[in-house]
């Protein structure tokens, strides 16, 4: 059963939500997985956080699989958002 889920809206492309995902991730250390439709990542953050997204639209949308017991839900939109940056 997924930890958590949530949608970033975001104006653009689908590659430049991509790209921003994907450098974000990248750029703590983790691995990110797919294309512009969809794919999974992971990172290290006080434990491991793995989940996969899907764009639909304008709309970035995230599924957190796993996560430390000690970080919430919204601690990952909110650091996610700010880092991608959806709109």
């Amino acid at each position: 059963m997924a930890a958590c889920n949530f949608s970033i809206p975001f104006s653009g492309s689908a590659d430049d939500i991509y790209n921003r995902a994907k450098s974000a991730v990248e750029k703590q250390g983790g691995t990110f997985e797919g294309n512009a439709s969809g794919g999974q990542f992971s990172i290290n953050v006080f434990g491991a956080i793995t989940g996969s997204y899907s764009v639909s639209g304008q709309s970035l949308d995230i599924v957190i699989e796993d996560k430390p017991f000690l970080i919430s839900c919204s601690m990952i939109e909110q650091a996610l958002k700010k880092q991608i940056g959806g709109q």
